[in-house]
């Protein structure tokens, strides 16, 4: 716990939840992009203890949540080829398809197994030869290091039986297609330090610039998301728009070079689906034509399948921040974890998951 009770202190919370009182003189929309920044306002009390006037907005900033359908559906067609062994993070197995979820598929008879590192399931690759193994590598800019080293040390092992289905988003595009939105109301942004730390500020700052808002980077304890939460509401009473950066102590302009390196040799910058919010163009890492023996949507012949998500669940709305989990007319009855409509109900980042397990039926 050393250096991180400090983050915690209740009298700095307090003195920071007075400094932000003392500090506004209008109601403000603030998102925080992050589903972890999420869960933490919602964990900590911190959303019932903001002045009135402080709107916290919820992001689309949780991986699994917007994973769309098609992608899902494309992992459990590659579960049922009997040659296959699909690995997984255990976030992804309830996430439902168009029809069914992974783990539906398991107890039909695929070979899913959960893993907690794309180099477990290089693990199995070398462990079971007669097997062709494929990770589904979700997530944003923090996992994509770890995924992109895996499909190198693949090749460097000549393993021929692994591949990645990559579904690999990124944020700033994600931020400009809200802002972009007619029905956003947004006017700030916290940004995940997690994510910054691996590929730094700089790809912030033409958010900014161009939308002409405030982006504070932060961290995902009390003290730093009240901190954050302050620093934008500076920014905005005194009319500035740019970047800064709360989370020095972790996140640097430049971000994690080598990390950013390995990413950049297995994948490159292309278009993407986000689940509920539609195609974002280049807002994702494709694999490089380099590594295409270790794409699986590449050695593998998968149909096309189409986008259908189910019209009465509203994550859409949610994980763009047009509306809160608890306006949902599903939210606790026909929705719930063990019976989920959509990804955010699901996933341990998403808003619904959040609004439940914390027992929220109306946060500002």
């Amino acid at each position: 716990m050393k250096h991180l009770e400090e983050y915690r202190d209740k009298r700095q919370v307090r003195y920071l939840i007075d400094k932000i009182r003392d500090k506004i003189s209008t109601s403000w929309n603030i998102m925080e992009i992050c589903g972890g920044q999420t869960h933490s306002l919602l964990k900590n009390g911190l959303i019932e203890i903001l002045p009135e006037g402080i709107i916290m907005i919820h992001g689309p900033g949780c991986p699994v949540c917007v994973t769309p359908a098609m992608m899902i559906d494309k992992a459990i067609a590659l579960a049922l080829n009997t040659e296959v062994i699909l690995c997984s993070f255990g976030d992804m197995l309830r996430v439902p398809g168009n029809e069914k979820s992974l783990l539906k598929a398991k107890a039909e008879g695929a070979d899913v197994r959960m893993v907690y590192s794309p180099l477990d399931a290089l693990a199995i690759a070398r462990k079971n030869p007669e097997k062709h193994i494929v990770f589904f590598a979700v997530g944003f800019e923090t996992t994509a290091p770890a995924n992109a080293l895996s499909v190198i040390q693949a090749k460097k092992l000549d393993l021929d039986n692994f591949s990645i289905l990559s579904s690999h988003v990124l944020v700033p595009p994600a931020m400009a297609a809200i802002l972009r939105d007619e029905e956003t109301h947004v006017q700030g942004f916290l940004a995940a330090g997690h994510v910054c730390s691996v590929m730094g500020t700089d790809e912030y700052e033409p958010v900014a610039r161009e939308f002409n808002v405030p982006i504070v980077v932060t961290g995902f304890e009390p003290v730093d998301m009240l901190n954050g939460i302050y620093q934008c509401i500076s920014m905005l009473e005194n009319g500035k728009t740019g970047l800064m950066n709360q989370y020095s102590r972790v996140v640097r302009s430049e971000g994690n070079i080598q990390a950013k390196k390995i990413i950049s040799e297995v994948f490159e910058v292309g278009t993407r689906e986000w689940r509920g919010i539609g195609e974002i163009p280049q807002s994702g890492l494709v694999i490089r034509k380099e590594y295409d023996r270790f794409n699986a949507e590449k050695r593998f012949t998968i149909n096309k399948i189409p986008m259908n998500e189910d019209n009465a669940c509203m994550a859409g709305l949610i994980l763009k921040g047009i509306k809160k989990p608890h306006q949902c007319p599903y939210f606790r009855n026909r929705c719930t974890p063990e019976n989920p409509m959509g990804a955010p109900m699901v996933s341990s980042e998403g808003a619904c998951a959040a609004y439940y397990h914390y027992g929220y039926e109306s946060a500002t």
